[in-house]
């Protein structure tokens, strides 16, 4: 049995990123502390709820489709805790703001390789449709032309998405980042940033999970240490070790597509090839038929999963974006901050 490789742990240059937000001893009100409590222990149940029931269920279309959707409701939660808060953004330190819209432009950047990813599988489900017109039995083609399209499928679905590439370098900056900004003297603001650090953390790991799942290869995906201080806690760290570990499992185990449908679908291309190559009748050969059916099957199957992800991706696209347009609408409408936040970047650069 070969061995798990090893966790991909990020550094972190700039300090303990894992210290809990909240120094020891700081007062809260009643109310802050019972906003803080409900948005972590709804983050700990939505995370409850993504756990696997089994090893077959990680990286499914099904499993990804829901962490996609944990994804979208917990960053929509922390809009819903801002306006809670009753801290507009007029009353932001420049410094969250910095964070917030650097954070937000590299997850726009990861989403636009996920989808591009899934519409480079989209692709390939058109070619899949060929090698089955090819190897219908009823208008059996010419063997030339079965094999053709069966290497143009398997090309194309082994090819590299250099997007994806890219992600890996931008998940890196958000692990190595992940520390927000230290709030000295407004209680909402550490509330705030408690909460955001949740939602880096969720945001990362999911993204790592499905950035690695479509490259196949678990050698860059990233394991995140949480400090057991926050509700959520043991829960996301029994979640990360579990669809962590499994993808290691996989991916160690010499199988190249993660996503369960995908490799459904490789699996009896694999079968069909040295027919194909050996030119099979499919009129006589009774296994060669069943296998065509079988494959006709899956690429369904693999079809339905991969128009869900398309939607949940573009739905968390839409998320940040529109998070993103909110507080710059936010900014435009109070220029006296925009101003003096312009004011303070202008004699920083001039320091």
């Amino acid at each position: 049995m070969s061995r798990p490789q090893e966790p991909h742990r990020p550094s972190f240059p700039f300090g303990n990123p894992f210290r809990m937000i909240l120094p020891k001893g700081s007062y809260l009100s009643p109310r802050l502390l019972g906003l803080l409590n409900n948005f972590e222990n709804t983050l700990a149940e939505r995370l409850r709820k993504l756990m696997p029931k089994g090893m077959e269920d990680v990286l499914s279309s099904s499993w990804m489709k829901s962490a996609m959707e944990c994804l979208c409701e917990t960053h929509k939660d922390i809009k819903i805790l801002i306006t809670d808060l009753e801290l507009p953004v007029c009353d932001w330190e420049d410094k969250w703001i910095d964070v917030y819209l650097d954070n937000s432009v590299k997850l726009l950047d990861i989403c636009i390789a996920l989808s591009s990813e899934l519409s480079r599988l989209n692709q390939g489900h058109l070619l899949l449709q060929c090698v089955l017109l090819n190897l219908d039995p009823a208008s059996p083609k010419q063997p030339e032309r079965s094999r053709s399209s069966l290497e143009s499928w398997r090309k194309h679905i082994g090819s590299e998405n250099p997007k994806l590439l890219k992600s890996l370098t931008i998940l890196e900056s958000l692990a190595e980042s992940i520390n927000l900004p230290k709030v000295k003297n407004s209680a909402k603001g550490k509330v705030l940033m408690r909460a955001m650090y949740g939602v880096r953390v969720v945001t990362v790991f999911v993204c790592s999970v499905f950035v690695s799942g479509f490259r196949g290869s678990a050698d860059k995906l990233i394991d995140l240490p949480v400090a057991d201080s926050y509700l959520w806690s043991k829960t996301f760290t029994d979640l990360q070790s579990f669809v962590n570990g499994e993808m290691r499992n996989v991916l160690c185990s010499g199988r190249v597509a993660v996503l369960k449908e995908l490799e459904a679908v490789q699996t009896i291309m694999e079968k069909l090839h040295p027919m194909i190559q050996n030119g099979v009748d499919p009129l006589e050969d009774g296994t060669f038929q069943n296998s065509v059916s079988d494959l006709g099957k899956s690429a369904e199957k693999l079809s339905e999963g991969l128009d869900l992800l398309t939607k949940e991706v573009d739905g968390f696209f839409q998320v940040v974006l529109s998070g993103r347009d909110a507080l710059l609408g936010n900014l435009r409408v109070s220029p006296m901050k925009e101003d003096d936040v312009q004011q303070q970047r202008v004699l920083r650069s001039l320091r």
